[in-house]
């Protein structure tokens, strides 16, 4: 996708850099190369199975201590 501004004439080169920055903000190209750029990878099949078990032991030892818990 290639963006085009051309000078006016009588144009200031100020002017025309505020009118190329934007023409670029609005066709949204800054957006989509910064979701590309910090994209996160999908997890694992194996890292999916370890974060679940990670989670199931959690809430044992959260039950667990509920009960070893001193009485209100």
């Amino acid at each position: 996708m290639a963006l085009e501004v051309r000078k006016k004439d009588k144009e200031s080169s100020q002017n025309l850099v505020h009118r190329f920055t934007k023409v670029v903000r609005q066709s949204g190209v800054l957006l989509s190369v910064r979701g590309k750029q910090f994209r996160k990878r999908p997890k694992s099949a194996l890292a999916k199975k370890l974060s679940a078990l990670r989670r199931v032991q959690m809430r044992k030892d959260k039950i667990i201590a509920e009960k070893l818990s001193k009485p209100k």
